[in-house]
């Protein structure tokens, strides 16, 4: 045989081979396409209920896309009796400023941008304004290819539903036709209101390796006053095997001992929800439950569906309450591990661009606060002191422990009866342990201070209350010179 019958031979055998490998590629992501379209039973669920989770392990790992973008992200704007008021007299909780520059929907949005989700709908009702105009203007720009990162779902009546959302589950249920149009494997549901650094890859993961319908994230360390949203019980695999609800008229008194074994997690409020799971529990098995906490977790559980748990460690609050919101404040100011950190170069924290100008301060004397942009801060003190945006401060005031959420606007006039009150913090002026709402003014030589460490006192008809001994002056109120509160 010629050297050439032989390199021919060679030849032929090389393009066999490759052909054959051209077809086990092309069996390969037909199997592919099958496994992500098909739905497997788990064995612990009875067949009856044909409920499933996506057979990720028998995917091969170089065809399957990561979990993060499997998945779409549903936030919800704000929770049911919120004991935030009147922080959330004209907003909803997710709407709340933080740390100066921000509101509390932007940890949640950038947990998910970090992530690398990147389908995002927040769904809102309550109080929706201030919060609807914040996410349009903020993440609208913000686009994976044609797709928006955000899409704002606004309470809606339709022939089928003329009223309100009655709860997230009921919320969810009514915007599933928008929901399944993204082609995603699960939902990733979260309150828009929590204050929180958490890696969702971790739970996806979680969530995926138990091949779970839900996944739920509980607090790996449970404190007195982290049961109010419910306790999972978990077995040695972290399986969740029963859910305990706390009653809403349950005292509020975090001094009183809560009794959590060890086998009993505190719930965040966070799941992992398979997309054909979610469908089945909201329209066949639950289809009048309004809230996904209360009603369709443990319908879940009881139906025999695979609900497992991923304990978090790390920072967490869920702004229960006026305190918790002025405590988180004051944490942000310490850049601890302890506390939320706004200088996580691997983490960062997205807003709405201002394009302010920079703050100006005129011989002031600024210890362990954060500043917001664009203030002004004339020769005052301040010491351990969120300050927001555009914040004025006059001559020889002094403003210690407080939260100044800041304005919406600079002062261009006074208006003809308030000509001697403009907006911001008059001088002489003395504030302390206080929540200074936005758009207030101050007059000069006030004091906020509540020497006679008053706890409670509705005083809203003259622009402020007191809770837990922190003075909280209402948005848009007008204190006169020389008041003393």
């Amino acid at each position: 045989m010629s050297d050439s019958d032989t390199e021919g031979e060679q030849g032929d055998e090389v393009e066999g081979a490759l052909l054959l490998l051209l077809k086990k590629l092309l069996m390969l992501l037909c199997k592919r396409k099958k496994l992500l379209g098909e739905r497997l039973i788990p064995a612990s669920v009875p067949s009856k209920l044909n409920l499933s989770y996506t057979q990720h392990s028998e995917c091969p790992n170089f065809l399957c896309p990561p979990a993060d973008q499997n998945v779409a992200a549903i936030v919800f704007g704000d929770g049911s009796n919120s004991r935030l008021y009147p922080l959330t007299k004209r907003r909803s909780e997710a709407a709340l400023p933080i740390a100066g520059n921000y509101r509390l929907i932007d940890a949640v949005v950038s947990n998910c941008i970090n992530c690398n989700i990147k389908k995002i709908y927040a769904l809102t009702q309550f109080n929706s304004a201030s919060l609807n105009s914040h996410l349009s203007r903020a993440y609208s720009s913000a686009r994976i290819g044609n797709e928006a990162l955000v899409d704002v779902i606004a309470a809606y009546q339709s022939p089928e539903g003329k009223g309100w959302f009655q709860g997230t589950a009921d919320a969810i249920r009514r915007c599933l036709w928008v929901l399944e149009e993204y082609p995603i494997v699960d939902f990733l549901v979260l309150p828009g209101y929590h204050l929180y650094k958490m890696d969702f890859r971790e739970l996806l993961e979680v969530h995926c390796n138990n091949k779970a319908d839900i996944t739920v994230a509980v607090l790996s360390k449970t404190r007195n006053d982290d049961t109010e949203l419910g306790t999972f019980q978990l077995n040695s695999e972290n399986q969740v095997i029963a859910f305990k609800d706390n009653p809403e008229n349950r005292v509020q008194n975090s001094e009183i001992s809560v009794d959590v074994s060890h086998d009993k997690f505190a719930s965040m409020d966070i799941y992992v929800v398979n997309k054909d799971a979610m469908i089945k529990l909201l329209t066949e098995y639950h289809p009048m439950a309004n809230d996904f906490r209360r009603e369709v977790v443990p319908g879940a559980i009881s139906l025999g569906m695979n609900v497992y748990a991923h304990k978090f460690s790390g920072y967490w609050e869920d702004m229960r309450s006026i305190e918790a919101y002025y405590q988180a404040n004051m944490e942000s100011i310490k850049n601890t591990k302890k506390a939320y950190s706004l200088y996580d170069k691997d983490s960062p924290l997205y807003t709405l661009p201002r394009h302010l100008p920079p703050t100006q301060i005129t011989d002031a004397a600024i210890t362990d606060s954060v500043i917001g942009d664009g203030c002004f801060l004339n020769r005052c003190k301040i010491r351990g002191t969120v300050v927001g945006m555009r914040t004025r401060v006059g001559d020889g005031a002094i403003i210690e422990d407080s939260v100044i959420m800041g304005y919406d606007t600079y002062q261009s006039g006074y208006a003809e009866e308030d000509t001697h009150i403009p907006i911001g913090i008059g001088e002489g002026s003395q504030i302390r342990k206080a929540i200074i709402d936005k758009n207030v003014r101050i007059g000069k030589n006030v004091k906020i201070l509540n020497k006679e460490n008053v706890q409670e006192c509705n005083n809203e008809a003259n622009g402020y209350i007191i809770t837990g001994g922190i003075v909280v002056i209402l948005k848009g109120a007008l204190i006169p010179d020389g008041t003393i509160l």
